[in-house]
């Protein structure tokens, strides 16, 4: 089984960061420029809560507020599910499926050190079974 922290170790820790008074639109410019869907809000050091496109969409542009005057912290999401490095992805995947969300920070000993999005365990299990599949392959075609 595949730990959350093999796939950091593949994909990276880089965790991108905003402070709970920064604006959206500060934090959509850092998201665009790095291509992610997320970011993490901290306080202190600390992860308080997560920003995602999701929230931009559901919370500034449906309700008509302006991502250059509202802070962060008036349409993060503060209740944030984090994984541990030991998890499988299995468990992280029935975590995200089950409460329809696509990133999870990761924290080990309170403190955060990664996250992962869907496509990182989507990825991961297509990796797996393509492995899978090519030693099959082998072990059939040597066998033939």
């Amino acid at each position: 089984m595949t730990t959350i922290q093999q796939v950091l170790d593949s994909k990276g820790h880089d965790v991108l960061t905003v402070q709970p008074d920064d604006t959206v639109f500060h934090a959509l410019e850092l998201m665009a420029s790095k291509n992610v869907g997320a970011v993490i809000v901290t306080e202190n050091g600390a992860p308080i809560g997560i920003f995602t496109e999701r929230d931009y969409a559901r919370n500034v542009i449906l309700k008509g507020r302006s991502s250059a005057n509202t802070p962060v912290r008036d349409i993060m999401s503060a209740d944030v599910i984090f994984v541990r490095p030991e998890q499988t992805v299995d468990e992280c995947m029935a975590i995200m499926t089950d409460k329809r969300f696509r990133h999870m920070p990761v924290l080990h000993e309170g403190k955060l050190t990664g996250i992962v999005s869907i496509g990182d365990l989507v990825k991961t299990i297509i990796d797996q079974q393509k492995f899978t599949i090519e030693q099959l392959q082998g072990y059939i075609g040597g066998n033939a």
